[in-house]
């Protein structure tokens, strides 16, 4: 236990830095790809798969792995590209997304690597399969893809977007208060269109999105630098933690040092999952960590703020 705790405070601490660890891997093609190791449960080389009739193309079948049966996804077919082939010799990567656990299958998992947000770029626009990358890096003057998971999960299992009656019914939210904008920053667009949707149409509150946290900050150090009546009307802050060029974390300590802006509601909304995730919650001043996606508890966590903040 001891290991496994001092394993979780390096994370922490690599975290609260900006920075963060790349699994680089291959799919059906030279072409490198990188999820963030906190995704990460295992890696292992593919074990024989069972079909599943009438399942999704991409699900090349389940597996039982650890006592649990897990669905296992072609990520190449999953953005457009080939299948992999060569399954006995291809891996899994065994990840957790948004409060469910699944194996992405590919063709070859490469090394880790240590980098800082800032050196994660927004893809280039018009490029080849953008819509499914939330960035992209270089290591060692090669372009390293990162995928839109989220996307991809939800074109595959799809999301329930939907609140209950019962949690809009108990909303009492009051009526005429000038704070009915959100801000919402994610890299992902499949996010931010969820979270927005969800704000907008269960919750009938305004929204404004940012791609990642570089953007947020700046847009609030606009607002507040030119006296903007938009910092008035602002009630909360939902971001993502992972983006590229600053991630939520840091996000959040900048609105935190900033006496103009240090006073709004911060909601970190992530697929990332583990312990470490409310110990940096605390750390960087955030009011609430949420997990990806659910928008019964979504729905509740604004409402809560927005009568604590009333």
């Amino acid at each position: 236990m001891s290991g496994v705790m001092a394993s979780v405070d390096q994370r922490t601490q690599l975290a609260g830095r900006n920075r963060l660890e790349l699994l680089m891997f291959k799919l059906s093609g030279p072409q490198l790809y990188g999820i963030n190791v906190f995704k990460v449960k295992e890696v292992l080389q593919c074990p024989p798969l069972s079909n599943v009739p009438q399942s999704h193309p991409v699900v090349r079948g389940i597996s039982n792995i650890r006592g649990s049966t897990i669905s296992i996804m072609d990520l190449s077919m999953a953005i457009g590209g080939r299948p992999v082939t060569d399954i006995e010799n291809a891996f899994i990567i065994i990840s957790e997304y948004n409060r469910s656990t699944q194996g992405f299958l590919v063709q070859e998992v490469d090394r880790i690597i240590n980098l800082n947000w800032k050196d994660m770029l927004p893809p280039p626009a018009g490029a080849a399969g953008a819509s499914y990358l939330t960035a992209v890096t270089y290591v060692n003057e090669k372009m390293v893809e990162i995928i839109d998971v989220e996307r991809v999960l939800a074109e595959v299992m799809g999301v329930k977007e939907s609140v209950s009656e019962e949690v809009l019914q108990n909303a009492n939210l009051g009526e005429g208060s000038n704070k009915n904008l959100i801000l919402v920053s994610d890299d992902s667009l499949v996010a931010r269109k969820q979270v927005c949707r969800t704000i907008e149409n269960e919750l009938q509150l305004e929204t404004i999105s940012t791609k990642d946290g570089k953007e947020a900050i700046d847009l609030l150090k606009s607002w507040a630098d030119n006296n903007d009546p938009e910092l008035d009307r602002l009630a909360m802050i939902i971001s993502d933690i992972e983006m590229p060029e600053m991630d939520g974390y840091t996000f959040t300590t900048e609105v935190r040092a900033d006496d103009r802006l240090k006073h709004f509601h911060i909601i970190l909304h992530t697929s990332m999952s583990g312990v470490f995730n409310q110990t940096m919650v605390d750390k960087v001043g955030a009011n609430k960590f949420v997990a990806k996606f659910e928008p019964d508890i979504l729905a509740q966590t604004v409402i809560d703020a927005l009568h604590e903040i009333e």
